[in-house]
């Protein structure tokens, strides 16, 4: 108790230095989860993904994260066991902090798309094994994180197979493409805009008091769909095409369409991102925070000071400008050939997912899911189309990633305690 009456304000300065360093991971790696599939298909450029991308994780960040006050993500580990020694859990979330920055910076520096849920929940687990012990730890949500891996990767890659083969027997394999995208497209439109509205409203809105029931999400997604779906078939008759221009003048518009409405898809993916995710950043930030200002008492949740949002949203912005763009080439362009209608595929089975996972609860970690729905665009081109080498440096780095952040955490642990207590 004696270390926060008298380091208290640095070891708030302390946090938020490495809170921003944690966003700035989060930006420079998670990034590719949004903007990617889209960079792979030459539909944007690095550049111009990477100002979208500002643009929508900013304010996801900052408008819709301002009610995030969990201040241990999702809940796993009891505060309560840190009673008797608050200053363990201030100084256990500096070290997490810390921890699960420095190993999104170096993922991110090699390009592997890795889960920042995953890298602050491994280093929170770390130190609260190693200070308090394993009776800390909530196992159940521990182990559906495990379990997670595998059953939302394959989910999104089973969606993402039969999408593409869809666009595939409807459209591309057609006496007519151009003919029959018209006849089709809307009801891609269709499905886009529904999984966009649900995934705003359920992930992306959920923080800023609208308190919709899930069938009034579903209802008002349904309608606003049905909306973007007319307006689009009257723009795509609008469309002037050549008839006799030869097949692939016909793919090459149909795969504009598909390009429109997959960064579309990253946007909305974009904004649910930073209003989800930068509680990975802010939620040990805040804990620290809350712990200093009420003298050593915890809470489970608390507001969050009027700096702290700022201070992760910047840190995203930064991360995504500097190295961003490093994780977008694996994820577009490293794991198979994508073309707009492919990425189209993938990123509304990532978004569908996300919305499978958020009404039953599954955990859930979008790389992953977008990964696993790359992979199942590839699968329907046959293995041959994915390069094995780098979807096994991904997974490496998915299953060290826990483990990583876990040990690293205790290592600086053990350092803070030998210098604060």
């Amino acid at each position: 108790m004696d270390i926060i009456t008298h380091y208290g304000t640095a070891l708030v300065l302390i946090a938020a230095a490495f809170g921003f360093l944690m966003a700035w991971g989060i930006g420079a790696n998670d990034v590719a989860n949004a903007m990617g599939t889209s960079v792979g298909t030459r539909s944007l450029t690095i550049r111009q993904a990477i100002i979208i991308a500002m643009i929508f994780e900013f304010a996801g960040a900052y408008l819709a994260g301002g009610e995030v006050t969990s201040t241990i993500k999702d809940g796993i580990i009891d505060t309560a066991a840190f009673a008797l020694h608050p200053e363990w859990l201030i100084l256990g979330m500096i070290a997490a902090l810390l921890a699960a920055g420095v190993w999104l910076v170096l993922a991110s520096h090699y390009g592997w798309p890795v889960s920042t849920t995953h890298s602050i929940i491994g280093a929170i687990v770390g130190f609260a094994v190693i200070s308090v012990g394993p009776e800390a730890v909530q196992w159940n949500r521990f182990l559906g994180i495990i379990g997670s891996w595998v059953i939302t990767p394959a989910i999104s890659g089973f969606i993402a197979y039969w999408l593409f083969m869809s666009v595939q027997r409807f459209i591309f394999t057609t006496d007519n493409p151009l003919a029959s995208a018209r006849r089709i497209s809307p009801v891609y439109i269709f499905l886009t805009a529904l999984v966009i509205c649900i995934v705003t409203l359920q992930k992306g809105l959920r923080h800023v008091g609208l308190n919709l029931t899930t069938g009034q999400s579903i209802l008002i997604s349904v309608i606003l769909a049905l909306v973007c779906a007319l307006a689009g078939a009257a723009y795509i008759r609008r469309q002037h095409f050549n008839p006799d221009a030869d097949v692939r003048m016909h793919y090459t518009n149909v795969e504009k369409v598909f390009a429109l409405l997959m960064i579309i898809t990253a946007c909305a993916m974009a904004f649910a991102h930073g209003s989800n995710d930068v509680a990975n950043a802010i939620g040990p930030l805040s804990a620290v925070v809350s712990t200093v200002s009420h003298a050593g008492q915890i809470a489970a949740k608390s507001h969050i000071d009027w700096w702290v949002l700022p201070l992760g949203a910047v840190g995203i912005v930064f991360g995504l400008a500097t190295m961003g763009h490093k994780v977008m080439a694996t994820v577009g362009t490293g794991i198979t050939q994508l073309t707009p209608s492919r990425g189209f595929a993938a990123q509304l089975a990532t978004a569908s997912t996300v919305v499978i996972a958020s009404g039953t609860g599954l955990p859930i970690s979008t790389t992953q899911t977008l990964v696993g729905a790359i992979m199942g665009v590839g699968l329907a081109r046959g293995i041959a189309a994915i390069n094995l080498g780098v979807v096994r440096n991904i997974v490496v780095s998915w299953v060290i990633t826990l483990p990583a952040g876990a040990a690293l955490a205790i290592l600086i642990f053990w350092v803070l305690r030998a210098l604060f207590v």
